[in-house]
């Protein structure tokens, strides 16, 4: 097993992509710490993962409260004797679908509440979890970005800026604290949708044609993302760090993208 021996820590791990990187890493033997705010299904998804052979524990944990987060990683040193493995996957995804904007519609309190959990979230993990790693002898942590750091969508404006920070925020890490052992390393995601949301896709065909063209090969799973965290997590890719991999299926060289306001939208009217 790939993860054999490494303890992590996945935020925002209820739902979503986030769910299946931690139950991946338990299959590949990790024993995880599962971090976010939804108690029924954090505790649900750590039932699943120990029955089927996983050791894994839920933390409720808002990742923009230091003291929920000082929580989180001290669960793992407890329960596990050590810590090696950081995901910061957490966003405030209700909070960007309902309230970001462009600059000029830009409301502060939706500004900063999304910076807030997406990527202040993220400095506070890594801020604990890496005395933890110096003392297991170095770890890894893996960010989970979007190309929307790259081709921000004019109406997303908080989402753009958060994702950029982040990956911004790993390179600090990888070159601070390399000496101590510690690997970070951003993945740039594509457009990775649900399966419960195709069908609305499906049944408007000028977005489902234009959805399925802006991928050089098909559209995205979270199993893809997940892979490329338990690659970027495990000692194969020891000589990896400030790294920013996409995971996108090629969507970086094609122009005609949708935006992500333009998902949103969708989903939105389809519910």
């Amino acid at each position: 097993m790939r993860l054999d021996g490494k303890v992590g820590i996945v935020t925002g791990s209820t739902k979503g992509i986030g769910r299946v990187i931690a139950a991946r890493m338990a299959v590949e033997g990790a024993k995880v710490v599962l971090a976010g705010r939804s108690v029924k299904r954090g505790e649900d998804m750590a039932a699943a993962i120990n029955a089927a052979g996983g050791d894994s524990i839920f933390v409720p944990a808002d990742v923009g409260n230091e003291h929920d987060v000082e929580a989180v990683i001290q669960t793992a040193v407890d329960r596990f004797g050590t810590l090696t493995t950081l995901v910061n996957n957490a966003a405030s995804t209700e909070l960007i679908n309902r309230s970001d904007a462009s600059v000029t519609d830009m409301a502060l309190d939706a500004w900063d509440r999304i910076l807030h959990v997406t990527l202040s979230g993220a400095m506070l993990m890594s801020k604990h979890a890496i005395p933890r790693m110096i003392e297991a002898g170095g770890g890894a942590i893996v960010n989970i970005s979007s190309e929307g750091s790259y081709r921000p969508d004019p109406k997303m404006t908080a989402y753009a800026a958060a994702k950029s920070g982040l990956n911004s925020l790993t390179r600090s890490i990888a070159v601070g604290y390399g000496a101590y052992g510690i690997r970070a390393n951003t993945i740039i995601t594509g457009m990775v949708l649900p399966p419960q949301s195709l069908p609305l896709f499906q049944a408007n065909p000028p977005l489902w044609a234009k959805l399925q063209a802006q991928h050089a090969t098909r559209l995205g799973q979270r199993e893809d993302v997940a892979a490329g965290v338990i690659y970027l997590a495990s000692d194969e890719s020891g000589f990896v760090t400030g790294a920013e991999p996409p995971i996108e299926g090629g969507s970086r060289v094609i122009s005609n993208l949708l935006t992500k306001s333009e998902i949103f939208d969708l989903q939105v009217d389809g519910q």
